[in-house]
């Protein structure tokens, strides 16, 4: 990780490269761990991917209304993250955050009539897709807002070093949100005060549609905590281990910032808040693009590409985030296993009373 200019130590970052490399150092990486976490951390992802599919379904059926801001094709990032929490821990996020409050724990059937606007709803059906809220798994939100949730992941934090709580912070967002004037405010007040917060650039390179390119003056956007000498890292959105090992070795550094902590991890210098940038794709299928309205997020094919081969590259990305995963459990003989749980997924998860 690297701890403002400096390149003192590093994140595991997954470098853009071919497909076969890139599974080749997963299944590497997948050996070394444990095949429960494997499978908790795939099923935690096909969860959000059905349940995401069913919002959608409900959606164009007119069972849900207002804006419905849908995860597909990011479920590692959310999923890899925040299972590198700890129960105490605390999450903040945008307002497209169905995969994060499934991958803290909440319970789907909550968390679909919210969608719906029924009172049986984790925020009583008065918040809807953008405010899902359970604050005895420390999921504060669903913030409608862009950005909006940046300095309140900064509250947050100082709440916890000021009761001397082992509390970590995550806060999500897109990369359309480092350019509004409250994420340096927030970046600087929480280097400042060492709080424990690590904030996550969720980065498709588009934002409602319009690329970064045309919108920041540099590309890599954890460059930017460069100018609070905060610690950075690029990880590789699609690949759920990258964002595990990535997130629990930030969230060590955050948590070293709470005095009742340094004695448990020791002093050390490498401690403070975080920015990760994880490189990832967001995608639906062809008809996404229909769909605009309702807040969908859909992978972006420049006008260099045929529909071929924009297929071809969402098949690779998908593979990433999930197929890597499936390999592993296949040689550890957990696929049956897998199989009957996305039945239960299937047929349950998605109720709503």
């Amino acid at each position: 990780m690297k701890s403002g200019n400096s390149s003192r130590g590093a994140v595991h970052v997954s470098e853009a490269g071919g497909a076969d490399a890139q599974l080749v150092e997963q299944q590497e990486r997948a050996r070394r761990k444990d095949p429960q976490l494997l499978k908790d951390l795939l099923e935690k992802m096909l969860l959000v991917r059905r349940f995401e599919e069913k919002s959608a379904e409900m959606y164009t059926l007119g069972k849900i209304g207002g804006f419905c801001h849908l995860y597909i094709g990011q479920e590692a990032v959310a999923v890899g993250a925040v299972s590198a929490l700890e129960p105490q821990d605390a999450v903040l996020c945008s307002y497209r955050e169905h995969g994060h409050a499934l991958a803290r724990g909440m319970d789907p059937g909550p968390v679909m009539a919210e969608l719906f606007g029924k009172r049986t709803g984790c925020s009583k059906g008065k918040g809807g897709s953008m405010h899902i809220f359970d604050p005895s798994l420390g999921f504060l939100g669903g913030h409608g807002i862009v950005g909006g949730q940046i300095p309140l992941a900064a509250g947050v934090a100082f709440a916890a070093k000021y009761l001397n709580q082992s509390r970590v912070t995550l806060c999500f967002f897109g990369e359309a949100a480092v350019n509004i004037g409250s994420f340096h405010e927030a970046l600087n007040l929480a280097q400042l005060w060492k709080l424990p917060v690590v904030y996550i650039i969720e980065n498709n390179e588009f934002g409602m549609g319009t690329p970064i390119l045309k919108t920041s003056a540099i590309r890599d956007l954890s460059e930017k905590a460069g100018s609070y000498d905060m610690a950075r890292a690029v990880v590789d959105g699609m690949d759920v281990l990258s964002v595990y090992d990535g997130l629990s070795e930030a969230i060590e550094r955050a948590r070293k910032e709470v005095p009742g902590c340094k004695k448990l991890l020791q002093e050390s210098q490498d401690s403070g808040s975080v920015i990760l940038q994880m490189m990832k794709y967001a995608e639906l299928d062809g008809k996404a693009e229909k769909l605009t309205h309702c807040g969908f997020v859909f992978r972006i094919v420049g006008d260099d590409k045929s529909a071929d081969d924009a297929g071809n590259e969402s098949d690779r990305y998908d593979a990433t985030a999930f197929l890597h995963a499936q390999k592993f459990l296949k040689s550890k003989k957990l696929w049956d296993e897998f199989l009957k749980a996305d039945c239960r997924l299937l047929s349950s998860t998605c109720g709503h009373k």
